[in-house]
């Protein structure tokens, strides 16, 4: 056979802040019911307790005060370029995934001139101008949207290595009188690319995506807050969430098995499911749409991961955070070996839909 160009990953890091934040530090919070704009008529405690019953989450991480998303990203590059044992001035391109840039502490004005990539390029003090930046805004998925795009620069042998990012801070950017802000987290993870000659497929082996802008595209937007008496024109992410979580169930799984086709193998052959830490009870529907669509009702124990108990949901960090948690041996149970397949995957803001086929 042949040999073919691949992409594989060689090194993986990540950031994750040293805030812990609990579900209870929300007790005091005034949270308002989005469709009246009143007050709930339900205690905190009950609130608190109904979105653990949902989304499994008991605590999630922020950023220290000085800290803004660059930060960290700059941070997870470190980690991941010393686990591929490669100096930074090696990389030909950095890639990072985000939705907001940096927001400073006390503001929800998001800043993305310069773009996050080479705010980090400037951190990090890599001179080499022949390492491009860029970033890719697409929901949460936008840290598998940048893995397609830098499988796509490797295999057209334009670059040969590179980094891509997934880094979101948005404690900064939630409002304080929506139950939703409690999903939110920030984090960063990132993972070293780099492209392989190889006679036997291996690293990515396949993709597929999806965007439904059309009815779709408003299920996640800036809004005002949900306290109509709040004194400030700031906007903060807004979430229709059953709609979301409807449009999940629809087409997940489907591009799931569109990525599985075009690779050749079929969901027997799947290790490893990394999905979007959105919500967990989410998370295990989209999963059993999955194997439905394979007439399969039993789900293998531990093929999907979770992270979102006590990270809680950062955007595009989640994926390639839960992914060098694992390569580190910091989830309890869960390992992937040299042969596995695993899947990739995100859904997010646009929508948009990414699944990503990976031989270890």
């Amino acid at each position: 056979m042949a040999k073919k160009l691949y992409t594989k990953i060689i090194g993986t890091g990540s950031c994750i802040p040293e805030q812990v934040i609990k579900n209870d530090h929300f007790s005091e919070y005034n949270f308002y019911d989005p469709s009246s704009k009143q007050p709930f008529d339900k205690t905190n405690e009950e609130i608190i307790k109904k979105f653990h019953e949902i989304t499994n989450i008991e605590e999630r991480r922020w950023v220290k005060e000085e800290q803004v998303n660059s930060d960290i990203a700059a941070e997870a590059i470190k980690n991941a370029c010393q686990d591929a044992g490669i100096e930074l001035d090696e990389l030909d391109f950095i890639i990072i995934g985000h939705n907001f840039g940096d927001v400073e502490a006390g503001r929800t004005h998001t800043d993305v001139l310069p773009s996050l990539a080479n705010k980090v390029k400037g951190i990090l003090k890599i001179k080499n101008p022949a390492c491009i930046c860029h970033d890719v805004i697409a929901g949460c998925p936008g840290w598998t949207q940048a893995m397609i795009v830098a499988d796509a620069y490797i295999r057209s042998e334009t670059h040969q290595r590179g980094v891509v990012v997934g880094s979101d801070v948005l404690s900064r950017i939630s409002d304080p009188h929506d139950r939703d802000s409690m999903i939110y987290a920030d984090g960063a993870g990132a993972t070293v690319v780099q492209g392989v000659w190889s006679d036997e497929p291996t690293g990515v082996l396949a993709h597929s995506s999806r965007s439904d802008s059309i009815p779709y595209a408003n299920l996640l937007i800036m809004g005002e807050s949900m306290n109509p008496d709040y004194e400030s024109d700031d906007l903060f992410i807004k979430m229709k969430g059953h709609k979301l979580y409807v449009y999940a169930l629809n087409f997940v799984p489907g591009v799931v098995k569109a990525s599985l086709d075009k690779a050749g193998i079929t969901l027997g052959d799947v290790k490893k499911v990394l999905i979007h830490q959105a919500n967990e009870k989410m998370d295990e529907a989209i999963l059993k749409g999955v194997f439905k669509l394979y007439d399969e009702k039993n789900i293998p124990e531990g093929i999907m991961p979770m992270s979102i108990n006590k990270l809680g949901n950062s955007s595009t960090a989640t994926v390639p955070t839960l992914l060098d948690l694992i390569l580190k041996g910091k989830m309890e149970n869960q390992e992937i070996k040299e042969g596995d397949y695993i899947i990739l995957c995100s859904v997010g803001a646009g929508m948009n839909i990414n699944s990503i086929v990976y031989k270890w």
